[in-house]
Parts: C-alpha cells; structure tokens; sequence
C-alpha cells in the first residue's frame, strides 16, 4: 500500500492524495492550486495521478482548494464515484459552478488581453463538466461505517472546520496487510461560531493531518465580535465605509453572525451593511437548511430569532449593476464581499475604490497565501496593483484573526490527546502547510506517534 502527495505537501493549497493497494486508486480531495495566474494553471490543468484509473475520490469539504479540481479530473478521464457528506454535495455545487464562471470571465479578459500574442486561453473546465461531476457525487452520513467493497471502508467524523467538513477513516485492505487510515482535511477548532466542534477519532496505523497553523496560537475567538464592532464605529466616525473580504463559503456567515449577535444586543452602529456575493448569498440559503447540525448557542438563538443570518440594516445584493452602485454613495458602510483573498470578486472593485482614503478599513479575516492581493495588502505595501494600476494603500488595514476556522497549535493537542486515548498514531504525515509550521508541529505530534513522522513534498511516494 502507498501513498503519493499530489498537492498540498510541502505548500498550503491544491489538496490531492492519492491512495494506492494492488486493487484500488482512491484520491483524497482534488483541489485547485491557488497562486500566481501562470503557476496556478500549470499546477492545475496537468494530473498526475492518471485520472481514468481512479476509482473513487473522497471529498473532505467543499473549499475549493480541496474540490475545485474535481470538474478538470472528470474532464480528464475520471468516471468514479465522490464521496463526501450531505452538505459537502450541495455546498460543492455551487462552489463549482462559481468556480467555472470566473474561469470563464478570465478567460474572454486574457484572450483580449493577449490577442494576437498568444492563442485563445481556454477554462480548465465548464458548467457542462461540473454538472457531469456533481452527479457523480454519493453523499454519506457522518458517523457510520460504510462499505464501498470487501476491502474498503469510510467513516465521515465532523471535522468543525465548514459546514460539512469532515475528518475521514479509511478502513483499507491489501491482501494481507490491513490499514487504518485518518486524514483530517481541514481540521477546525473548538468553540467557533456557528460549527459544532471536531470530533477525536480511536487511533490511526496512519495519520495524515493538515499542519497550516500548527506553530500558531489565535486568539480567542470570542474577542472578534467585540473588535469588529469597535473598527466598525471608528471606521463610521471618520465618515468611511469598513470592506470586509471575505469567502462566500463559512467566514461570510460567521461575520453575519456576529453582526447579527451585536444588531440583537444593540451594539451595533447605524448604518447599512451589506452583502455583496451572490454565492455567499446561496451558501447562506444552505446554512439555513442545514441549520438543525449546526452548534447548540445557533439553536439557542433559533429559539427566539428565527433568522441568525438577518437583522435590520443587512442587504443581500445580488446585481452587478446594484454593486457598482454602492461604490457611488459617499456614505459609511460596511461591505462583506468576496473573494477572502482580494484575487477576484466584487470585492476587487470595491477595494479599487477605498484603498487610497485614509477614512476607510480593510478587515483581512483570514489566511492571505503568498503573491495575492490580499497578502499584499497585508503586509502593507505602500502601493497594491489593482485592476493593472498602482494604488497608494492609505487606508486602515486590520488583520483579525480569531475567526479562522483551521486548528492552532492547541486545538492539535487536544485532538491529538483525545484520538490517541484508546489507540496511538503508527506513521504521520504533515500536509497542507508553509514549511515553518510543519517544523513547529512535529515535536508536538511525536508525543503521540510511535513511527516515523514526514512533510512530504510534492509528488513523494511512501509506503505504508
């Protein structure tokens, strides 16, 4: 039995790990890599793991660096089954589908750019390739074993990181030899918003565990509510308008969710707030349906509010024409747009037009991977290309980082104690990080491994 990291080793995005006994190929996740336009394409329009020999891909969770990929695999040849959770499946569909159209949208812009230089730039992959994909998809409940043949078996546990993430168990046998198999996708953490907490699984002959902020202790989760509110209101009282970019996908809602809490308690300044993303709106519509798993203060606040994803003030919007508007009024506000790391969205226009006014906050929430506008911004660079023009960064640049939804060096702890109760961990690998918090984690993880533990890099092949 091996396995061979296909993505996400010795980096932080484009998640793929492939799975291999004499009998079967199975992939764990196929995401898209996510960087510089040219490195990011080369990375995903080529596999590697010969993809009309896959049998099976098992889907974690619907962000896109860990299913954004699965459309070009179909395209490729793949005609397997995914595996993934109830909401995972309703949650990827529109993930593609978005996912297409902005390939789409970028293509038509470079092949006008480039016309007469460089052949037409074709989309890694289309609606009709994501449709054929989604119907692929076989949606399982989390908690149960469940056969896909004599020699293997899955197991969803919850993973707290999104809206139907999930840590998956493998149950593998090759001829003789019999394996245990976890990888954690994302891992979440404790106490979060909206989510109910990861769960510890018994023990693993190997782990496979994302490391992205394994040398990183955040900070309270709870403090956010309070911070968003106080740079909301000075933002307001300079007369600017505070843009929050954000993924359409669970930092959307978790936000909403705060403003909704602050709205409740009468905490939060007059002014309008906005939503600015159509798929943030759908998902949205998702976590409503979905509302019953999520945490027990969500089904607290249900009793009495039967909407956590509205208050007064808040607009969904949904046209292009309706966002461009908002860029005109010249009042306070605040803007929720994607995408999280200011690469493309509607939030791109609305920073164009409030990144060079010193009244005006950019709140960064999250991760912000290396040669994006985003970490640029930051890092806070005296000028920050948008749109291909030079724009003087003078506004307010806040990085909140209490509302990330990946385990810190203590959430690993806790889950590496509670899943090693009644069964230790055989061989690690670490995954799914930049190379100083894979060193970071590994003392930590050795307390609780009794072989060998790697930080594969890309396109390493291990036996297990």
């Amino acid at each position: 039995m091996k396995i061979t990291f296909l993505g996400a080793a010795g980096e932080v995005t484009g998640s793929q790990h492939l799975v291999e006994t004499r009998d079967r190929r199975v992939l764990l996740d196929c995401g898209f890599f996510q960087g510089r336009r040219a490195e990011s394409r080369e990375k995903n329009e080529q596999f590697h793991c010969r993809p009309k020999d896959v049998d099976a891909v098992i889907l974690s969770h619907a962000h896109i660096d860990h299913c954004g990929n699965l459309p070009g695999l179909y395209k490729a040849g793949f005609h397997g089954t995914i595996f993934c959770t109830e909401a995972t499946a309703d949650i990827a569909e529109l993930m593609l589908l978005d996912s297409a159209h902005i390939q789409f949208e970028d293509s038509k812009y470079l092949s006008r750019k480039l016309k007469g230089k460089h052949p037409p730039v074709e989309p890694l992959y289309t609606d009709e390739h994501v449709k054929a994909t989604i119907n692929r998809m076989h949606p399982l409940t989390f908690g149960e074993w469940h056969e896909l043949g004599e020699d293997f078996k899955l197991r969803f546990v919850p993973a707290g990181h999104i809206l139907g993430s999930a840590i998956v168990e493998l149950d593998v046998l090759d001829g003789t030899d019999h394996k245990h198999i976890v990888f954690t996708g994302d891992l979440g953490r404790r106490g979060m918003p909206l989510l109910v907490d990861p769960q510890p699984v018994e023990g693993a002959d190997v782990l496979i565990t994302e490391c992205l902020y394994g040398g990183r202790v955040h900070p309270p989760a709870g403090d956010i509510k309070t911070q968003l509110k106080e740079i909301i209101c000075e933002t307001m009282d300079k007369g600017g308008r505070t843009i929050i970019p954000a993924f359409s996908l669970g930092r959307t809602q978790q936000i909403v969710y705060f403003l909704n809490e602050l709205f409740n308690s009468g905490d939060l300044c007059p002014l309008p707030v906005f939503v600015d993303s159509p798929l943030a709106t759908r998902v949205t519509k998702i976590f409503r349906r979905y509302d019953e798993t999520l945490d027990a203060d969500v089904q607290r606040s249900l009793l009495t509010d039967k909407d956590v994803f509205s208050f007064g003030g808040l607009r969904y919007v949904d046209k292009q024409k309706e966002s461009a508007a908002l860029n005109e009024r010249d009042e306070p506000m605040v803007i929720i747009s994607a995408s999280g790391m200011c690469e493309n969205g509607r939030v791109v226009h609305h920073l164009k037009h409030a990144v060079s006014d010193e009244r005006n906050t950019v709140i960064l929430m999250g991760y912000q991977a290396p040669h994006t506008l985003g970490r640029r911004i930051q890092e806070r660079q005296e000028f920050v290309r948008i749109f291909g023009r030079e724009q003087p960064l003078k506004c307010r640049v806040e990085q909140l980082s209490g509302l990330s939804a990946h385990a810190d060096a203590t959430d690993f702890k806790w889950w590496f104690e509670k899943s090693t109760e009644k069964g230790s961990f055989g061989q690690a690998f670490l995954v799914h990080g930049e190379p100083e918090h894979s060193a970071a984690l590994m003392p930590l993880l050795r307390n609780y491994v009794d072989e060998e533990i790697h930080i594969p890099q890309w396109g390493e092949t291990f036996e297990v």
